[in-house]
């Protein structure tokens, strides 16, 4: 006969864990959105472009016009959507992984 846990133990931390995991996967969709924007569609924007603006994370390649606009720079909302997501990501994992440690004492 199996007893089931009441109180504190029988909280589960499964939506802990999928909206930590969902946050993983906007995150690394999101990277990888900028990852193909920066190194495929913009490819050939090195060898075109007299001031070039590169940035490292997220990735982006793009050309500085004299008058301060860019092209082929990233969508405001992908790059927000990139920090939320990882910042989401690293705050649910924290959690998760605090409850397992206590959960373990």
């Amino acid at each position: 006969m199996t007893v089931t846990p009441t109180g504190p133990e029988a909280v589960s931390p499964t939506a802990l864990r999928r909206v930590s995991a969902a946050s993983l996967g906007v995150f690394l969709t999101s990277w990888a959105l900028c990852w193909v924007q920066a190194y495929v569609v913009n490819d050939d924007l090195p060898n075109t472009c007299g001031d070039l603006h590169r940035q490292s994370f997220p990735p982006e390649v793009a050309c500085v016009s004299a008058d301060g606009t860019l092209t082929g720079a990233n969508a405001g909302w992908i790059e927000a959507l990139f920090f939320t997501s990882l910042v989401v990501f690293v705050l649910f994992a924290s959690m998760v992984l605090a409850l397992a440690t206590v959960r373990r004492k």
